[in-house]
């Protein structure tokens, strides 16, 4: 079974282009990324990723894989949404860009999110 963590990885290469961004996109470092892309090619017994010495981009495989990964993600996040609807709880992503200066003294001014991460 494809892990969802790697097709989020592999989502957000596709979107960014580079693994630098990716991996500045999601916290990780660039051989995390490559790392979990890589073992993404493995749980998927296909090439994913064309790598050269300066760049890594896409197979058709691959763009066919994050396509679906975009629908897979969206679908798990409109069930995770209708599961908290049902208790009572509203959440979902939400991605907030301001200077980084104005970062520690936006996000104590959200008390109700909980798992409140900036980037």
């Amino acid at each position: 079974m494809l892990d969802l963590r790697r097709l989020e990885i592999l989502n957000r290469f596709a979107a960014r282009g580079t693994i630098t961004a990716t991996a500045a996109d999601l916290g990780y470092s660039p051989s995390a990324v490559s790392q979990q892309l890589a073992a993404l090619e493995r749980e998927a017994g296909v090439a994913l990723i064309e790598r050269t010495a300066r760049r890594a981009s896409l197979t058709d495989a691959g763009r066919e894989l994050a396509e679906h990964a975009a629908r897979i993600l969206d679908a798990v996040e409109s069930a995770e949404s209708r599961m908290r609807a049902r208790v009572g709880t509203v959440g979902g992503r939400v991605t907030v860009s301001c200077i980084p200066a104005l970062a520690p003294l936006s996000l104590p001014t959200w008390p109700s999110c909980r798992a409140c991460t900036p980037n």
